[in-house]
């Protein structure tokens, strides 16, 4: 009976030894799995504003590109319509400077003929 007995204490520290082991193991699995994804995380964080970082980069660039090729269309557009506009004002000036001279020598002519009529002066023919 005494062997048995002490079959059954070694059998049972055996087993109570297996369980705490094994459920040490697990804790440190766990432990590991924990900081696995932590680490996981960190480096999606780091990659994520990596990739922000050179998107913001470039649209900047193009934004900039666009916006300076947009600055000198203006310029040059600006710069052509200027010009036209004093082509088109001197073109105007000199039609109406001319339309004075003409309506200036039309009035005197008429002007010689009523003051000829009055007169009494024969019209030239």
């Amino acid at each position: 009976m005494q062997l048995r007995k002490s079959g059954s204490i070694l059998l049972a520290s055996s087993l109570a030894l297996f369980m705490s082991t094994s459920f040490a193991l697990a804790q440190d699995g766990a432990k590991q799995d924990i900081k696995s994804a932590g680490t996981d995380t960190k480096n999606a964080a780091k990659d994520t504003g990596h990739g922000v970082a050179t998107g913001t980069k470039k649209v900047y660039h193009k934004t900039s590109t666009g916006t300076k090729k947009a600055y000198h269309k203006t310029a040059s557009g600006t710069k052509t319509a200027a010009n036209k506009t004093a082509n088109g004002t001197k073109t105007v000036g000199k039609d109406v400077g001319h339309g004075t001279k003409v309506a200036a020598k039309d009035t005197a002519h008429g002007t010689e003929k009523v003051g000829d009529k009055l007169t009494g002066k024969p019209t030239p023919q």
